[in-house]
Order: C-alpha cells, then sequence, then structure tokens
C-alpha cells in the first residue's frame, strides 16, 4: 500500500561557500598563489592590485523591460537568491567548490634533461652489438627502475623478449649482454641485486689490497657483512680489525642506488616556502604572515559600471535582463572570494598564534626537549575552532623559525607521564633517545632494554617496545646494525 506523508528533518549541511573556504584554508603558500590567479582568470569581476571599490545596487524598482518593443515583464522580478541558490549553482561556483586533491593541477615544472634511460641507451652506441644484440641491450636499460637495478630473473627477461619484443634468445646470450649493460655509467647500474651492485663498483675501482678483500668479502660473506657479524669475518678471512675497518671505509663510499643521482634530476622539483616566519626580537617572539597570502583584490570597475549603466537605463530588453544576472552573479562570486581571503588570512594567524605561545619555550630557545605536549584539540580550544580547522592550517604549512624552516604538525605531539608526575611530550623523550644512541660505545651498541633502563633512569618509564617504536620513526638500526669496530 502507497502512502504520502509529509517529515519534518533538521541536517546540517556545509555551504558550497564553507566548502571552498575550508579549501583554501588548507592550501599553503605556493599552491594558494595558483588558486588566486586561477580565480582572476575565471572571473572577469575580480581585479588583483589596489582600486576603490564601486559598490552595486541590488535593488531594482519596477522599471520596464523591453522586448520586440514590447513590455515582458518588470526588474523587479530579478532574484538575487534565484542565481545564489543550491540547485542552481553556476559553473563557475561547481568548479571552484567542488574538487578533489586529484583534480589539482600541478604547476610545478619538471627539469628539463634527457631522461635516464635515454641516457644508457646512448652510451650504448659506443658497442658494437648485432641487431638483436642491441633490442636486447635496449630491453634491459628499459627495464632499469629509478634506483638502477633490474629486479627480473634472468628467465623472465627471456620470456618478456619473446612475448613483447618478438626476439627469440636464451639465457646465456641474456647474461652476455649484462655484463655490457653491467659496463655503463653510473657504475653499478643494471644490477640486479645490492650485492652485484657494489661488485660491479669495486671492480670499477683502481685495484688496492683493499678492493681486493673488499672484493672477497662481499663475494664470498655478504651476509655476514651486511648483518656486520665482524667477528667471524676476521675469523674466517683471517685479517685484521684495521683490514676490517679499511673494507667497511672502502664498501661505504660506494653508491647503494647507482640510478639514484641521475634518474632524480627529472623529478618534481619542490620548493618550500614558508608560510610564517617567527623571530625574536627584544627577548619577545613576533609572528608574520607570509605576504603572499595577502594578495589585494578588488571587485572590477569596469563590471559594477556595467550594473550602473544598466540601472540608469529607462527601458530593458530581455538580452539585458540576462545580462545583467550574470554581472551580478559574478560580482557576488568576486566579492566573496575576497572575503574568504581575508578569512582564510584570519584564520592561519590566529592558529599559528596560539601554536607559538603554546610551544613559546622551544622558540625562544630551539631545544626540542623544550617542545610541550600538544594536539589539534588543544589548540581548538583554545582559537574556539573546529579540530579539522586547526589540522587543515598545520598539516602542509611551514614556519620559518631562527633555528630553521620545520613543518608546523611535528609541533603536535602525545603525552606522557614521567617519574615525577609532569606531562611531557613524546618528541622530548625521542630527542634524549636519540642523544643516547648518539653518545653509545659503537663498538658495543645499546640494545632496546638498556635504552628503556637509561629512560626510566632518566625519569621517563616506557617499555622496551615503546623505545623500539621510537627509535624506529627516529630510523635509527637496531643494536646489531650500529656496532662498528
Amino acid at each position: 500500500m502507497l502512502k504520502q506523508q509529509l517529515n519534518l528533518k533538521l541536517s546540517q549541511k556545509l555551504s558550497p561557500q564553507q566548502i571552498q573556504l575550508m579549501k583554501l584554508i588548507q592550501l599553503p603558500t605556493q599552491a594558494f598563489e595558483q588558486r588566486v590567479k586561477q580565480e582572476l582568470e575565471d572571473n572577469p569581476a575580480l581585479d588583483s592590485g589596489k582600486e576603490d571599490q564601486d559598490s552595486f545596487d541590488d535593488e531594482f524598482k519596477n522599471e520596464e523591460v523591453e522586448s520586440d518593443s514590447e513590455i515582458i515583464e518588470t526588474e523587479s522580478e530579478i532574484d538575487v537568491d534565484e542565481y545564489l541558490s543550491d540547485d542552481e549553482i553556476p559553473d563557475y561556483r561547481t568548479q571552484a567548490n567542488n574538487y578533489s586533491k586529484d583534480d589539482d593541477e600541478k604547476t610545478i615544472p619538471y627539469a628539463s634533461g634527457v631522461s635516464f634511460s635515454q641516457y644508457l641507451k646512448t652510451q650504448l652506441q659506443s658497442f658494437r652489438l648485432s641487431e638483436e644484440e642491441k633490442q636486447i641491450a635496449e630491453f634491459l636499460v628499459g627495464s632499469v627502475d629509478e634506483s638502477g637495478y633490474i629486479r627480473r630473473e634472468t628467465i623472465e627477461i627471456v620470456d618478456d623478449l619473446a612475448f613483447t619484443q618478438n626476439i627469440y634468445t636464451d639465457e646465456q646470450t641474456v647474461e652476455k649482454i649484462f655484463q655490457i649493460v653491467h659496463k655503463l655509467d653510473p657504475a653499478g647500474v643494471g644490477a640486479r641485486s645490492l650485492q652485484e651492485s657494489l661488485l660491479i663498483q669495486l671492480k670499477r675501482k683502481t685495484p688496492t689490497q683493499s678492493t681486493a678483500l673488499s672484493i672477497a668479502i662481499i663475494e664470498e660473506a655478504f651476509e655476514q657483512f651486511s648483518k656486520r657479524h665482524y667477528q667471524k669475518l676476521l675469523s674466517k678471512f683471517s685479517i685484521s680489525e684495521d683490514e676490517l675497518r679499511d673494507v667497511i671505509d672502502e664498501v661505504s663510499h660506494l653508491n647503494p642506488k647507482p640510478g639514484g643521482s641521475y634518474a632524480g634530476n627529472n623529478r618534481i622539483v619542490e620548493h618550500v616556502v614558508p608560510d610564517f616566519t617567527i623571530k625574536i626580537k627584544d627577548g619577545e617572539l613576533q609572528l608574520s604572515l607570509n605576504g603572499r597570502n595577502a594578495p589585494t583584490m578588488h571587485v572590477s570597475r569596469e563590471y559594477s559600471n556595467m550594473l550602473k549603466g544598466y540601472k540608469e537605463t529607462d527601458k530593458k530588453t530581455k538580452k539585458q535582463k540576462d545580462a545583467v544576472m550574470f554581472i551580478k552573479q559574478k560580482l557576488d562570486a568576486a566579492k566573496w572570494f575576497i572575503e574568504a581571503i581575508r578569512q582564510r588570512q584570519e584564520t592561519l594567524f590566529v592558529t599559528m598564534n596560539a601554536i607559538m605561545h603554546h610551544q613559546y619555550e622551544y622558540f625562544m630557545t630551539g631545544d626540542e626537549r623544550d617542545l610541550k605536549p600538544m594536539i589539534l584539540k588543544d589548540i581548538a580550544d583554545k582559537i574556539g575552532m573546529d579540530v579539522s580547522t586547526v589540522s587543515r592550517v598545520a598539516n602542509s604549512k611551514y614556519v620559518d623559525t631562527p633555528y630553521g624552516t620545520k613543518l608546523i604538525k611535528e609541533f603536535f605531539s602525545e603525552s606522557m607521564t614521567n617519574s615525577e608526575g609532569e606531562e611531557v611530550s613524546t618528541l622530548e623523550i625521542k630527542k634524549i633517545l636519540q642523544i643516547t644512541i648518539e653518545k653509545e660505545d659503537k663498538k658495543k651498541p645499546l640494545t632496546d632494554e638498556k635504552l628503556a633502563k637509561i629512560l626510566k633512569d632518566k625519569g621517563y618509564p616506557i617499555a622496551r617496545r615503546t623505545v623500539a617504536k621510537y627509535r624506529e620513526q627516529l630510523d635509527i638500526p637496531v643494536a646489531r646494525l650500529r656496532k662498528e669496530i
């Protein structure tokens, strides 16, 4: 049985303007500049630079509209809310308000130059190769990844050559071409493992007693060497600690990613532009917002004059009425965008100011151990805004401090209670952990269990697994891999 009934329901929806404001807030300085540039291109009623703004009147008295010499309707029927309603959002407003991160334009250019693959193929011209050998060599070069490795089995390459290149060969021939690829620069390129890459680089060096011993150790005991089982190496090769120390020094100067130095040249070049600056002047902190976040903009005088001219016309056609509605739509959008920029500036400054005062001791000293526990809610409560707003400000913004340029979100951390009952930041504990490891005896590095005991003695009672977690976050290897001789 079908039945109709009315239901009343309260719901909260973000307006297109609010959504777009949130998008503006999360943009860092460079992306914001591009967004403003795009808005200026899309909306002819918006101008940059300083100029007196002429307001326009949305109220029109009963004025006649003429079409084909005939009065058809009165201007008083123009409803401003109609073209601003959610049901009839013009294309301009939709493009500005509804886009995902995937739709953002990437305006930072790629670095120019020859690609890594092309650079390797050019070197192949110096070798005498048959047509088939040349095709196999180019296929191998095309399989080199950004790190400089070919991470595939020989039999797989043989199969791919048959299926994709219509080249029928065998593993012996491919291995022969591999030896040619291994002669290309940079040394170690085309290797199928780290061990092979290191051996290629060592064999390119001028033969010495140290390189010969290095080659022998990498060939015969690579696993023991990589795991730093130095006593086993000393016994197996009957060498002194000084000789082993020379080998470690020799290998440590090799490049584990031979393609990285060249392939990286074709990646997007990123430049960090600080959104804020904090300075210490006369013993006090001074915060400033990057001036590029505060562009001077105004409503186009020309568009305002067009609307005024229309108002002063005695009789208006239907076509003129459509034109004035378009003008009013663009003027309204321009005025809102200018207001959104102002709100963005205010939100950024208020949020960063609260962060600066919360971390006052750190900004005065630069010592990371002075960082206080701080979560998004702490700042949101101080400035009376939502946590999501603070997150947008902190996530992709940088601040220039007397101690370097810092990512703002790095100032946020959880808290824990020390042995004296005080709330301390986990960042403080990580810093102490890092300093402790730096000062350890590298011949007998501290295990996670010993580190946990040392931290406990210093007043930070944390478990061994927590030490392991913090150590991994600091990108510090386990004790065995920190061992030196």
